[in-house]
């Protein structure tokens, strides 16, 4: 059994992943796998050093001495940095499911390790959705939705796709902003998954609150 990311199959997916290395997105195959096990993010080093770092200046001149962004100061920080390009800034809505997807310590806000992890995945992301956009239009359609999706490696079949075109459209046209939020709660949803299929048969069991906890979060 595995999961998007990993290889093999996951219920009604039958997952290939593209050839990548460890840590480094491959030109238009989409984002790498972490070292960690999770697929979607780019790895950092622990060696890591914010002298000089753009990223950083991003972050900390938002989060000031308190080291943590809410998603308003995230929606702010990152409509600063221009990472969203020629598109729409990203929603307060999709900034509070980027806090729940890596708010691991769950204090509702993002340190800059959990900052960084998000900018790698919002690039590889992007990338992803100028890669399918191929008329400029600066949104996606069913089918390029469905490139997009593959690319990171799930294999949705056609009614689980056309429930989240249906949810994330608009006039059957994808935006930037909304695309974002689909490959969040994908990644995260998939992840709260995976931490409860033990036997890795694609097959879980919840206990009611537990299931709310993970999917009201996110």
């Amino acid at each position: 059994m595995a999961y998007p990311g990993y290889g093999g199959g996951f219920g009604d997916f039958s997952i290939q992943v593209p050839g990548m290395q460890m840590g480094q997105p491959v030109p238009e195959t989409g984002p790498a796998i972490l070292l960690d096990g999770y697929s979607g993010y780019p790895a950092y080093s622990d060696t890591y050093s914010s002298a000089g770092d753009s990223v950083y200046t991003y972050f900390n001149a938002i989060a000031g001495q308190g080291g943590e962004v809410d998603a308003e100061e995230l929606q702010r920080c990152l409509t600063q940095s221009g990472i969203s390009g020629t598109y729409s800034p990203f929603s307060l809505e999709t900034c509070r499911i980027m806090i729940a997807m890596l708010d691991r310590d769950h204090t509702g806000k993002m340190g800059f390790n959990e900052f960084k992890e998000l900018w790698a995945a919002l690039n590889a992301w992007k990338e992803n959705f100028m890669t399918v956009d191929q008329d400029g239009s600066g949104t996606v359609e069913h089918h390029e939705l469905r490139q997009a999706i593959d690319l990171m490696g799930y294999r949705l079949n056609p009614k689980t796709l056309t429930t989240i075109v249906k949810r994330y459209s608009k006039n059957g046209r994808i935006f930037f902003d909304d695309y974002v939020a689909c490959c969040v709660k994908l990644r995260a949803l998939t992840d709260f998954f995976r931490r409860r299929d033990h036997l890795q048969q694609g097959s879980a069991n919840f206990v009611y609150d537990e299931f709310l906890q993970g999917t009201m979060a996110i």
